[in-house]
């Protein structure tokens, strides 16, 4: 037994002693069909205190041929006599117990501010070839060439390895900037693993995702097990609802209250084959799982008490980061995320990592990988989970600067239900707040104007789709909400400069845009806003806006 090589069961073993120990080894039915197949490269991305570790000190006691392991599992879960549900099998489930050389790596041991990546690749290399040689004495390895040593090893011993790599990604955490380095170590990763016979299986645990270069990715081989997209993996991720239900009961603790606080991870789980004609015509809703964080449901049930539990790492500081930037409106959604709204979010641009942002959506997407936010895959909509993240967004906005943009929310909210009520002079009123918000550069501008309003109705998204500039067939309605509910108006909301709102709702009905929205005959309201851009700074006018509505 080596440092790295074969490290045993030893950790597993203090994970089953605990006195709070939930059984997910079944998760290793799966891993075992994914053994010597083109699928064999895994990578599992979860917030902290999600049990990453936990399942890969798991993997090495059962896989480790030093392990001796049979006792260990033959209690738990994978030995009880029944197919997996995932993959239909009905494979013994030892049939890969203690059948591989198994490396475990933590990258956080290599890959740290005392050195550089380079220096922290190659020496990674010799520990585990220094490792290696003393397991296989009678193999002589070549430290300028470790892809061939470990060829050669592997030939030496006819067996093969399964790799474990833990914090995989964090060469994105400790050196955001260093693009050149975060290369060379996935050039590194890929070179050492892919297409490579001794690999039986490659096992990679982290926060974050595989970085990606625009569409692509130097490990391309791995599938990912994310909380976007956590396939077969979606039940491992986390507590479920049932295993959480029976901890209240053992620890005597009140299951609704540790689910407002710990719960609301909605995942997708993986849909089985047979059920996904259902799925697609949705009549199919078992693939929806909520996961609960499972650090802080333990120490909840320990101490007997519910608050927050959540741990300031280096993600928190990234959270408050961001968030103080305010990068492309950032402050506005987490202002409608705390205030129990719903955002929705592009995650498909995100290049996974902490720098390279080209709008808020890539960072919301970030929070989730981070485990800031739910991710709701059906409707493609980030959320605040529960009151212990809820916490933590309120501990980061706790600053003078988030006064205006909370004032501005509760402003939005206003002016959605007098909009509703058809109250021309506090909307025109709210508006105008708005309007002040764009800054002088913008101001006189049709596009601020524009701007202004769709800031203005922010508190809408949860409930309305914004078309702007809609096509009617003889014009473009300015901005045209669409309910998301069966209960609400439909709104149309035309600008003008310099002339009366009177102006806009006649342009309204002369261009007939109503008539784009028949179906909602009865439940539109027409909104006219004027402003006149010409007033001098001391008329009463100055900056003043109108506003007429009509039901339609």
């Amino acid at each position: 037994m080596g440092m790295y090589l074969n490290p045993g069961k030893k950790r597993f073993e203090m994970s089953v002693s605990s006195e709070i120990f939930i059984d997910k080894t079944e998760m290793i039915r799966y891993i075992n069909s994914l053994i010597n197949t083109n699928q064999r490269y895994v990578c599992v991305s979860r917030p902290r205190r999600f049990g990453k570790t936990m399942a890969a000190d798991m993997l090495c006691a059962y896989y480790g041929r030093e392990a001796d392991s049979r006792e260990l599992f033959e209690k738990r879960k994978i030995a009880e006599n029944r197919p997996s549900q995932i993959t239909d099998q009905t494979d013994a489930w030892d049939a890969y117990l203690g059948k591989f050389d198994v490396i475990r790596l933590v990258m956080t041991d290599f890959i740290n501010s005392r050195r550089s990546v380079t220096e922290a690749i190659s020496t990674l290399r010799l520990r585990l070839l220094e490792d290696l040689s003393e397991a296989y004495p009678d193999t002589r390895y070549d430290e300028a060439d470790f892809q061939y040593s470990f060829e050669k090893f592997y030939r030496q011993s006819q067996t093969q390895f399964v790799i474990i790599i833990d914090e995989w990604d964090a060469v994105f955490r400790e050196y955001p900037e260093d693009k050149e380095g975060q290369k060379k170590y996935l050039d590194f990763l890929r070179d050492w693993l892919k297409d490579k016979e001794y690999v039986a299986l490659a096992y990679m645990t982290g926060i974050l995702p595989i970085k990606k270069y625009g569409k692509h990715s130097a490990l391309n081989m791995f599938d990912e097990y994310s909380m976007l997209q956590p396939m077969q993996m979606a039940s491992y991720t986390g507590f479920t609802e049932n295993e959480v239900r029976d901890l209240c009961d053992t620890f005597e603790m009140s299951y609704p209250e540790i689910s407002e606080w710990y719960d609301g991870y909605c995942i997708s789980d993986w849909v089985p084959v047979g059920k996904r004609k259902m799925y697609r015509g949705g009549n199919y809703e078992e693939h929806r799982l909520r996961i609960y964080s499972p650090l802080s449901v333990v120490k909840a049930m320990r101490n007997g008490e519910i608050c927050n539990y959540w741990n300031e790492t280096e993600t928190f500081e990234a959270l408050k980061q961001y968030v103080d930037w305010n990068f492309d409106g950032l402050k506005e959604e987490v202002a409608i995320l705390m205030d129990g709204g719903r955002v929705s979010v592009d995650v498909t641009g995100y290049q996974n990592d902490m720098t390279t942002f080209h709008s808020k959506d890539d960072i919301l997407t970030m929070f989730v990988h981070l485990g800031y936010l739910g991710y709701d895959s059906d409707t493609k909509k980030v959320f605040i989970p529960n009151q212990e993240v809820l916490q933590v967004f309120k501990t980061s906005t706790k600053t003078r600067e988030w006064t205006a943009t909370f004032r501005a929310l509760a402003n939005s909210r206003k002016l959605l239900e007098a909009t509703w009520a058809c109250d021309e002079e506090t909307v025109a009123e709210l508006l105008e707040a708005a309007h002040d918000r764009t800054g002088n550069k913008s101001y006189h501008s049709e596009a601020g104007l524009s701007y202004a309003v769709q800031l203005a109705y922010y508190a809408a998204q949860d409930d309305y789709t914004l078309i702007p500039e809609l096509d009617t067939g003889k014009g473009y309605a300015d901005l045209v909400y669409i309910p998301k509910k069966p209960n609400l108006p439909a709104l149309l909301v035309e600008l003008k400069y310099e002339k009366d709102a009177n102006t806009a709702i006649e342009q309204i009905h002369r261009q007939k845009y109503p008539e784009r929205l028949e179906h909602y005959r009865g439940k539109l309201i027409l909104v006219g806003i004027n402003y006149d851009r010409n007033l001098p700074n001391d008329k009463p006018g100055f900056k003043h806006h109108s506003c007429r509505i009509e039901r339609g």
